[in-house]
């Protein structure tokens, strides 16, 4: 275990982590009138949130508070109006005699009405912990992301644990695995609202939580990841877990469920179950629970919502694959060797999970675990696996694993892009390049390797706008003309044109913008007003 804390100290040391605040801002638990921002800084300060609804023009501000060095303080900023963009930033200080000095400007989005469109992204595997995963290319992964200005992101799992050494791992290696990841979270998430769904390393399952209780791997893990990072809980806006852990964990924040726009989001945990035999259960010996499996049910049939998109580390926690194993044990029915065994090993449960999420109009199943991109498609719905988001061979999961995916598997690292609209959905893998890997020109950091679409939305109408009213874009992909429109935005004709590693390279207005100089490649066109930010992803190619 050791060698992977100071890996992990060695990274912090080492600049790979380009901020240089005092501080890191996590915001969690966007509502219709709220969000939760978790503040931290390393040394004494005296800090408070002022806010408010134009750029600039700060009209509230939250209590001064005095912090602990190293330990996150959650802010509520609440009686916020909904659908709206919110500006924010921090003021701090180093002593109550000191100048008050001031964060850039940050902001975020309450929930978004039905009829609305919008962008979210989700991340995967990231394992920083375990060398299979790099910091320089997992940055690129969070730009990549920052640069198309989603309403929130999420992580399916495989970020902060170390299962790997379960009974002699200490309290302190959870504390540093779970703070490793504020500063590369803290780049982003000051804007992005950050989500997160437990994975198997994580290692917060009911057999660990039953060694030696309270110190033990799972619950130290949940501790830690309720400090650092403010996952949701039954609230009256989210559904979830409700019931209240022990040994200070109270609500354990590991399955939820929220509506943004026209779009239900269902986080699911396939770990901390009810009939667990081993560290590891396969088969029928892993389940979702009885409590969770009917609160999945209700939430699914109480929805009316156009999308529904559920997220989990895997399907059955642990095995490879999607659709190959959407057919077995719980989640399909099956014994292994193709008989019926749900009546006799599910006899309080009404059907297997697939068959529910199917029944029930479920769009996408979003997962991780295998490292791999892999699209597939069971009885109308979608199993979509993520690629690594901090892979710089671009292969391992591939190698690995796609042998056990029956179509559109591929190479790559870096993150979904999931465009909403209500008539359609449209998801992107963005991929992730690092420099050195670009030379020669057949791959471009932030190129989309594989995009398809959910439900009647022209092509067109996707390529051109990420809003009803909003920017859009044409022609996609250009050549030597781009033509710019802003529409209900009021960004007053000015045009940001940044390249795929977040380089500014062109300004303009609105109209025909001349980018004949601007070599091949993925681009971001922003526009930016008092009450929006909109941004385009384009690809020019002459």
């Amino acid at each position: 275990m050791k060698p992977i804390i100071l890996f992990c100290m060695f990274s912090l040391a080492a600049g790979h982590l380009p901020f240089a605040q005092p501080y890191s801002i996590v915001l969690g638990r966007p509502t219709d009138h709220s969000i939760t921002a978790s503040v931290m800084a390393e040394q004494s300060m005296q800090y408070f949130i002022e806010y408010g609804l134009q750029s600039g023009s700060y009209t509230a501000s939250t209590p001064e508070i005095s912090n602990t060095p190293g330990i996150p303080d959650e802010i509520e900023l609440s009686g916020l109006s909904t659908n709206a963009q919110y500006y924010y930033r921090l003021n701090y200080r180093s002593n109550v005699f000191a100048a008050y000095e001031f964060s850039p400007e940050y902001h975020f989005r309450t929930q978004r009405p039905a009829g609305s469109s919008f962008t979210f992204t989700i991340e995967a595997d990231e394992h920083l912990y375990d060398h299979k995963g790099t910091p320089e290319i997992y940055n690129l992964t969070l730009q990549n992301q920052a640069a198309v200005n989603p309403d929130f992101m999420l992580s399916l799992g495989d970020m902060f644990g170390d299962d790997h050494e379960p009974y002699t791992i200490t309290e302190a290696d959870l504390d540093s695995l779970h703070k490793y990841y504020r500063p590369f979270l803290g780049s982003i998430c000051h804007s992005i609202p950050f989500y997160f769904c437990l994975g198997n390393h994580e290692g917060e399952n009911d057999f660990y939580m039953a060694q030696t209780p309270p110190n033990n791997l799972a619950i130290w893990g949940t501790k830690y990841r309720q400090l650092y990072y403010p996952n949701p809980f039954p609230d009256g806006f989210y559904t979830g877990n409700e019931t209240q852990e022990e040994y200070g964990i109270g609500y354990p924040e590991n399955y939820y469920s929220w509506t943004w726009g026209d779009a239900l989001f269902v986080v699911i945990d396939v770990y901390r179950d009810q009939c667990d035999t081993s560290a590891i259960p396969h088969r029928w010996a892993w389940s979702l629970g009885n409590d969770q499996y009917f609160w999945l049910k209700q939430t699914l049939e109480n929805s009316n919502a156009q999308h529904k998109f559920v997220f989990g580390h895997h399907v059955s926690g642990w095995d490879r694959g999607a659709a190959a194993l959407a057919s077995e044990f719980e989640w399909g029915g099956n014994n292994q060797n193709g008989t019926w065994g749900f009546d006799t090993y599910r006899p309080d449960l009404p059907m297997p999970i697939h068959q529910l999420m199917v029944q029930n109009g479920v769009d996408v199943f979003f997962q991780g675990h295998d490292h791999v991109f892999a699209h597939e498609e069971l009885d109308g719905m979608v199993y979509q696996t993520l690629p690594m988001a901090a892979d710089s061979s671009y292969e391992l999961g591939f190698i690995a694993n796609a042998d056990a995916y029956l179509s559109d598997t591929l190479r790559g690292t870096g993150s979904l892009e999931v465009f909403v609209s209500p008539e359609c959905a449209r998801i992107d893998f963005v991929s992730a390049w690092l420099p050195e890997d670009t030379i020669g020109g057949s791959h471009h950091n932030g190129e989309v390797l594989f995009s398809y679409t959910l439900g009647e939305c022209a092509t067109t109408q996707i390529a051109e706008s990420s809003m009803t009213d909003g920017l859009k874009v044409y022609p996609i992909p250009a050549d030597d003309n781009l033509f710019v429109e802003a529409v209900g935005i009021g960004c007053k004709g000015s045009v940001v044109v940044k390249n795929a590693t977040g380089v500014e390279v062109l300004q303009g207005l609105t109209g025909r913008l001349d980018v004949h100089a601007l070599p091949d490649g993925v681009y971001f066109v922003t526009c930016s007003s008092q009450n929006d930010i909109q941004t385009k992803r384009i690809l020019i190619h002459h």
